[in-house]
């Protein structure tokens, strides 16, 4: 809503109107144009998409434009639309286009044709943002530690297996093992208060992938890649 509690749409015609009967000199009823029309007359046409914006703070509202016909009906009302030319060539807005003489346009709204033009009205519909649900709790901060991951990753017979890429699922950290088939992985946090949480490795390499949960609190940890089946 805008204003005084009207939508966008009723603000703008409303707008519309005021600005009419000023350059007009005379009241713009607001109504589709019929064969018992004197005067001038204006109507909601359509509403037309417009180019949206992206800020980076609140929401953006949504931009759009209402397409009205303004009609003149009978010789004493051309001299109405001529001020209404008149004042908007001066002023630059309200933008004005010359394309209502469809006949299929009269045909539709059942009046006869006559002289008439658009009129695009630039209207916005707010976005608020929704409102955060309220804080039920006190905060409570929590300060996650820092760990290394070691580890051997071997094949059968407790052979080390050199060059196999180990990361940790879910995170970048990652490394590759040593001849001796060992790894490490620094800098890991983690959460002093939940000190039993296994974490998911994942192994790449030997043509094959293995995933494994360990155990982090464990002071050699030992992965056993089994050969591929054949």
């Amino acid at each position: 809503m805008t204003d005084a509690g009207r939508g966008p749409i009723e603000a703008a015609t409303a707008d519309l109107a005021a600005w009419l009967a000023g350059a007009a000199g005379e009241d713009v009823p607001v109504g589709p144009p019929t064969d018992g029309d004197a005067g001038l007359t204006m109507w909601p046409l359509a509403l037309r998409p417009a180019r949206q914006t992206r800020g980076t703070g609140a929401r953006e509202p949504y931009r759009f434009t209402i397409r009205y016909l303004v009609s003149a009906a009978g010789p004493a009302a051309l001299a109405g639309l001529d001020r209404v030319l008149a004042a908007a060539a001066e002023a630059g807005e309200p933008e004005l286009v010359l394309e209502a003489g469809d006949p299929a346009l009269w045909v539709t709204l059942g009046a006869t044709p006559r002289p008439a033009l658009l009129v695009d009205v630039p209207a916005q519909l707010a976005r608020p943002l929704p409102a955060a649900p309220p804080v039920l709790h006190p905060l409570r901060l929590r300060q996650l530690g820092i760990r290394d991951l070691t580890g051997r990753v071997v094949g059968p017979q407790e052979q080390p297996l050199a060059a196999m890429r180990v990361e940790l699922v879910g995170t970048p950290y990652a490394t590759h093992t040593d001849t001796a088939g060992r790894f490490r992985i620094t800098g890991v946090p983690h959460d002093p208060e939940q000190p039993g949480q296994p974490v998911r490795l994942r192994l790449v390499g030997r043509g094959g992938t293995l995933t494994a949960e360990v155990d982090p609190a464990d002071a050699d940890i030992v992965i056993v890649c089994e050969p591929p089946a054949r």
